[in-house]
């Protein structure tokens, strides 16, 4: 059989939030075991391609593959199921699975649409090949985990056991990079040389928004850092890449794995940067300075919230002293940081959110992301604000983080977009910021305001309103 594994189109510029464009990792190893297996697959990226729906059709009538899988997160549900339509239009008999956060919690909805015929939940690896060996074979689906699909005998809904997590990661191949259009890859809207790469699956930490812990897991699996290094110094070789973002949820949440992992990288002499994700209360200065040491330029940290409160509701069990420490630290070290914060919680009141900005600003981080509290299905978050009915839009499409969908104690939806708005403005636009920041990164901090600023202009507009068939009044 042939298998083709689709990104959707993005005709929405909102979804490519700062016009970040890049590889899918969880294509990237299902492709990577199909291939393992001998089994004829290929990946078609047609975001970063920039194809029309017409386009999409044209191409997979030229691959003629027999099963197309199509990724979806929840923002980019309508575009996944518009890619479906458009699938079954030019070749009605390919079998249309779907994959990724969304389907894996809202499969109910999803295959309430005629055009998709399975939903793969949760990881997807070895779920999807057995997938294709038992329709290559004529078996049973029923007999495959991690399935969700509607019986043509008695249309009744069919979901089998859960599939049980990927213990050793190190048994999966590399990702298939090679089938996808590398040099289409960008951020800010600058085509790059960065390669992504993940260590770890899981995240005991509890945090309540937290959809990768829903999907994979609160028990972290992490791969042996020779395993990562193996992968560094191979793509390194066959990639015309300079940097490395290692996607992990929390990578510095265990010190020896980082400690191992930047002395591997220091023996091998391998000369690359590199940024990750962080928690303020997993870093100390011998533990930055190692992997400074070792080519890291950039942290992502959660900031959330200057509320103490809040924090506690978010289970982030964090301080804002520890905080305050670890972006002290960075920049002593030289590190530069990203920090995140997100406004607009159902608790969240006009004083809180702008003392999460002042808080922010007196952090001094390189960088500063002011997202829209948004509840994604399958987390607690999602649960808690469904029951409590605080959710005020149901169209997925508006899930992007730029736009507001809950109900606040003070704050209507057209007040959070001014205050968000003019909390980018205020940080990026700072002469104090402006003249420490633009010698260095004067090309990306332009890019990045003007990025920002159009994202946050635009979301105004109706955008998707095409798609509205996996409402969440529906209460799937």
């Amino acid at each position: 059989m042939k298998v083709t594994f689709l990104n959707p189109p993005q005709t929405n510029s909102k979804y490519k939030f700062l016009g970040v464009v890049a590889p899918s990792l969880g294509i990237g190893y299902m492709a990577a075991v199909l291939e393992q297996n001998n089994i004829d697959v290929d990946v078609l990226d047609s975001s970063a391609l920039e194809m029309s729906y017409d386009e999409l059709g044209e191409e997979i009538l030229k691959r003629n593959p027999d099963i197309v899988s199509i990724s979806a997160l929840t923002p980019t549900m309508g575009v996944a199921l518009d890619s479906a339509d458009k699938i079954k239009q030019v070749k009605p008999d390919t079998i249309v699975v779907l994959g990724g956060y969304h389907p894996t919690f809202e499969y109910e909805s999803v295959l309430e649409e005629p055009s998709v015929d399975v939903v793969v939940r949760g990881e997807g690896e070895y779920t999807f090949l057995e997938l294709v060996q038992t329709i290559e074979s004529g078996g049973d689906l029923k007999d495959v985990e991690g399935l969700a699909f509607y019986d043509k005998n008695d249309n009744s809904l069919v979901v089998t056991p859960d599939r049980p997590v990927i213990e050793n990661l190190d048994e999966l191949p590399f990702p298939a990079f090679h089938l996808f259009p590398m040099d289409k890859y960008r951020i800010l809207n600058i085509t790059t040389n960065v390669a992504t790469i993940i260590t770890t699956r899981g995240c005991p930490m509890q945090c309540s928004f937290c959809s990768s812990a829903a999907l994979h897991g609160h028990k972290l699996r992490r791969r042996s850092y020779e395993n990562v290094v193996d992968e560094i110094e191979l793509r390194l070789k066959l990639e015309n890449i300079d940097t490395i973002a290692f996607m992990d949820d929390t990578f510095t949440l265990n010190k020896k794995f980082v400690k191992d992992l930047c002395a591997e990288i220091k023996r091998r002499n391998l000369e690359f940067w590199w940024g990750c994700t962080s928690r303020v209360d997993t870093l100390d200065e011998e533990l930055l300075q190692i992997m400074k040491d070792a080519g890291c330029i950039t942290l992502f940290i959660g900031v959330e919230s200057a509320d103490q409160q809040m924090l506690e509701k978010m289970n982030k069990n964090i301080t804002l002293s520890k905080t305050e420490n670890a972006f002290k630290l960075a920049r002593k070290v030289g590190i530069r940081t990203i920090a995140s914060c997100v406004i607009g919680m159902p608790e969240d009141t006009k004083k809180s959110i702008h003392q999460t900005i002042d808080f922010v600003k007196r952090l001094n981080p390189n960088y500063a992301l002011y997202s829209l509290a948004t509840p994604y299905p399958g987390t607690r978050f999602y649960n808690e604000t469904f029951k409590k009915n605080l959710i005020d839009i149901g169209d997925w499409s508006k899930y992007t983080l730029l736009d507001p969908v809950l109900k606040t104690i003070d704050c209507s939806s057209s007040e959070l977009r001014k205050i968000q708005k003019r909390a980018f403005l205020k940080f990026y636009l700072r002469p104090t910021y402006l003249i420490r920041q633009v010698p260095q990164d004067g090309l990306i901090l332009f890019k990045t305001v003007l990025g920002v600023s159009k994202q946050i202009l635009s979301r105004q507009t109706n955008g998707n309103t095409d798609y509205n068939k996996s409402n969440v009044n529906k209460g799937k």
